[in-house]
């Protein structure tokens, strides 16, 4: 089968994405084989004969939002032009037994390890009743994958690695992402060419321990600072950027690094999860205030202009009010640029599920609109040093508010997560590295005019990397 076609016709196909950077990667090799299949991939649900549903199992509201969007789609069926519901990703991998006994309408399943089955899940040529195997995943896909870029060309992810050795209670990715385990570096490498002949202006590279990579090729802790030299030596990308930067596996050896090598953006996304001991021994985590402070101190005595991301847990068992001080305490004393806060979601899933929920869900939400609050007004008064600045930024295109305001980000915000940037002057398109002169600030938001053009941009929405490999799947097994 090498054209995805219904009756003669291309398949319509639209997707609906959710959950992490990772989980948009795979979504991207999907859609990849999907079009070498002769797939019409569209936006439009509404126009799809086909509607794939990536959906994300980290936590409780992350399954209702994914449940929410199946049966969304399910009710459509039969209605309109939809034919077909897919189901893909983490809670495909995890849960498919128990969504196919609750949910009929579904048709096929996609596992973590299958993606390069999507088209044959589209045209139902699954085995009636198929499920992914639920032990967890083990593939490993490389650069001969095909992928269609869903970010827009001027940024792409690269996942460095698949999976998770860290035992935090709070969270049960292994069991469905299975263990850690690093692609080669020369794909790495490959991967990252590929993404810059496109046109791609920033790679971000990602895993769920992103500076781990290697440890399992026998690199020892230099693994990843050998990965960012070899991309630097590899490619001419401007900007390199990672994220979740597990604090126990970062090399400090990264820091002189970035701070010599401008195309390695001063950026650091470690998610601490807390800042008490007592919290983050029962979460199984290393580390402590102290132990963080010092890192971050060393990170930004050797980075200038580092900016520093990171995310906390609030209402973890056994958090009480002393460990949320002291979390708020180490918050002011640090002044990080970006940080998010999730409420504690309690999963039976999860390792430390015996430890109980015992924080009320009133004083979880609480607490972290305590913990935002008091963030917004560190971010307004770090965005406040900016005005009158110039600073470097890329260009993504049209504002969605209007189609004559141009928006992009700082190197020190990260796709996505971080805030934006708008230009209320000057001329750039699509990719471009720019300077810009920063004129307003506020919590989240930058207001800036484009003086010049570092580095022209060439990027196209709807890149498309096609497959290396005739061999079927495209995948390396370990």
């Amino acid at each position: 089968m090498k054209k995805s076609t219904l009756e003669g016709r291309p398949i319509n196909v639209g997707l609906i994405g959710l959950g992490c950077a990772k989980n948009l990667v795979d979504a991207e090799v999907m859609l990849g084989h999907l079009v070498e299949h002769g797939a019409t991939i569209t936006d439009d649900v509404d126009a799809a004969e086909v509607v794939i549903i990536n959906t994300c199992g980290f936590v409780e509201d992350a399954k209702r939002e994914s449940v929410g969007a199946i049966l969304d789609v399910a009710r459509r069926k039969g209605s309109g032009r939809l034919r077909r519901l897919v189901v893909a990703g983490c809670m495909a991998q995890r849960y498919a037994a128990e969504l196919a006994a609750s949910i009929p309408e579904i048709d096929a399943f996609v596992g973590l390890d299958e993606l390069e089955r999507v088209p044959d899940a589209v045209l139902g040529n699954l085995k009636a009743g198929h499920v992914p195997d639920q032990r967890g995943a083990l593939k490993l896909y490389d650069h001969t994958a095909p992928r269609l870029l869903a970010t827009g060309g001027t940024y792409a992810y690269v996942k460095v690695a698949e999976g998770c050795n860290n035992p935090c209670t709070f969270c049960h990715i292994p069991r469905m992402r299975g263990r850690f385990r690093s692609r080669p570096l020369a794909s790495l490498v490959e991967e990252a060419r590929r993404l810059e002949e496109a046109g791609v202006r920033e790679v971000v590279l990602v895993a769920q321990d992103t500076t781990r990579y290697g440890e399992d090729l026998e690199m020892g802790r230099a693994g990843f600072r050998r990965l960012l030299e070899a991309l630097l030596a590899g490619t001419s990308i401007p900007w390199i950027r990672f994220l979740y930067a597990y604090p126990a596996t970062l090399d400090e050896q990264i820091f002189p690094l970035m701070a010599h090598e401008r195309r390695l953006v001063p950026y650091l996304d470690i998610p601490l999860q807390h800042a008490a001991r007592k919290v983050l021994k029962l979460m199984k985590r290393g580390g402590d205030a102290r132990t963080y402070r010092a890192l971050i101190e060393t990170a930004r005595e050797t980075v200038p202009d580092l900016a520093i991301r990171t995310t906390f847990i609030v209402g973890f068992p056994g958090e009480g009010e002393r460990e949320f001080e002291e979390l708020r305490e180490f918050v002011e004393e640090v002044r990080f640029d970006h940080l998010g806060v999730f409420t504690y979601s309690y999963q039976a899933e999860n390792p430390g599920a015996a430890l109980g929920d015992a924080v009320p869900q009133r004083t979880k939400e609480q607490r972290r609109r305590l913990l935002m609050k008091q963030q917004e007004r560190i971010s307004r008064a770090n965005h406040r040093r900016l005005r009158g600045r110039e600073v470097t930024a890329i260009v993504e295109g049209p504002s969605p508010e209007s189609e004559y305001l141009l928006q992009g980000r700082l190197n020190s915000q990260a796709p996505e997560v971080d805030g934006r940037l708008l230009f209320t002057d000057g001329t750039g398109g699509p990719g471009d590295i720019v300077r810009v002169k920063v004129t307003r600030t506020y919590a989240f938001d930058i207001v800036g005019e484009i003086q010049s053009v570092e580095i022209p941009g060439r990027p196209g929405r709807g890149v498309l990397l096609p497959s290396l490999s005739s061999a079927r799947p495209a995948a390396v097994d370990r």
